[in-house]
């Protein structure tokens, strides 16, 4: 991470309006309050990355703690992409599940390019050609 910057990091999940609004500026789907405030209040593990009282990136684990785990929410405000930040988050993460996640559990993410590139420095793999990610949104 860049040393001309001071960043907080915290093991918790953000605010929903701070979550939403991140998610807004980083170019991610919306998200309703509703559906935040409940998700962030299920997740595993979660970081927040604060510059002073500003939320400047997060991440988090969901699932059932045991067998499968994905990771979600991977976002940097814009301004503050190309320092480390991701890395920082990814770091927390990967500290989390090397501590609590039992043997041969699962932990998968869907990976935006170029952010694929990343998660693969951490031991991720893409599935294909064996499987295929999918997804249905809910309307």
């Amino acid at each position: 991470m860049d040393d001309k910057f001071d960043f907080k990091v915290v093991n918790s999940a953000p605010a929903v309006a701070e979550y939403l609004n991140l998610r807004e500026q980083a170019g991610m789907s919306p998200r309703s309050e509703e559906g935040a405030a409940l998700g962030l209040r299920n997740s595993l593990f979660a970081v927040s990355l604060y510059q002073d009282s500003e939320l400047v990136g997060m991440g988090r684990v969901v699932g059932d703690g045991g067998c499968f785990m994905q990771v979600v929410d991977i976002a940097v405000r814009p301004d503050f992409q190309g320092r480390g930040l991701g890395t920082a988050i990814m770091r927390e993460i990967m500290r989390y599940l090397e501590e609590e996640t039992p043997a041969n559990a699962y932990v998968s993410l869907i990976a935006d390019v170029p952010a694929d590139k990343l998660y693969a420095k951490f031991g991720f793999e893409y599935t294909e050609p064996r499987s295929r990610g999918m997804f249905l949104r809910m309307p």
